[in-house]
């Protein structure tokens, strides 16, 4: 199947989730994660009607920017600090943001860049060795800090990956523990507790479920997915050696 082909038959597979948990395929965006892939797979998946992508890296984003067409750039990897500036005037969302420092950084790159950048509060109830991400316990005194100290970063809700399982169906009660994580939040913002009442804290997004698990992540409440592989086919990760 070519990408189009792939690309079209995902987000059938999201719609039919969608629906089985009582929402719209409207309710759920599709990100294309281009991580390893070339301007020309990108364009081909951007013609195809994907209008939002996923990188990983930094010097990716930079590597492919100007050649690529029109879209909504998301950094979804690991940021380090010292890359913010960077990538301020690149991407609309950085989605793996984890602590206050890098929440400071980013406000002020956005700042000096006149501008605000959504973010995703990057969580990990699972707590693996292996990923980055917030502790829920901390998640309220990381945003508070944020709606205080942080006036051009707009916190849009969280993002979260789920362990790596054979069979999708394990990872749903990791996901419907993240839900619920969400779910708390969207409460103190609706009910207007400190923090929460900011105007630069929104929580409408849930960026969690990729290419293995994203139909179970969807049935237990996503609103954004972020899938590669099912889109371009396997990835030449030998290039990452370059």
């Amino acid at each position: 199947m070519s990408i189009k082909e792939n690309f079209e038959y995902i987000k059938s597979e999201i719609a039919k989730a969608a629906e089985r948990s009582g929402r719209s395929a409207d309710d759920v965006m599709l990100l294309a994660v281009t991580k390893l892939h070339s301007p020309d797979e990108m364009n081909e998946v951007i013609d195809a009607g994907a209008a939002d992508i996923g990188e990983n890296k930094v010097q990716e984003v930079l590597a492919k920017y100007d050649y690529v067409k029109p879209a909504r750039w998301h950094l979804i990897g690991h940021l380090q600090t010292n890359k913010v500036r960077q990538i301020i005037d690149k991407v609309v969302m950085i989605q793996s943001v984890d602590s206050l420092h890098l929440a400071k950084e980013i406000e002020k790159r956005a700042a000096q860049a006149g501008i605000t950048m959504d973010i995703l509060i990057q969580v990990d109830p699972a707590e693996q060795e292996t990923k980055f991400g917030l502790d829920p316990s901390e998640l309220d005194a990381l945003i508070k800090s944020i709606a205080e100290e942080c006036p051009h970063v707009y916190v849009k809700g969280l993002m979260a990956i789920a362990p790596f399982v054979d069979d999708p169906e394990d990872a749903r009660p990791f996901f419907r523990e993240v839900k619920g994580v969400f779910d708390d939040c969207r409460n103190k913002k609706k009910n207007g507790e400190e923090g929460f009442d900011s105007d630069n804290v929104d929580m409408t997004v849930l960026s969690m479920g990729m290419t293995n698990d994203f139909r179970v992540a969807v049935e237990e409440g996503s609103t954004m997915v972020r899938v590669g592989t099912a889109i371009f086919g396997m990835r030449n990760y030998r290039s990452e050696e370059k």
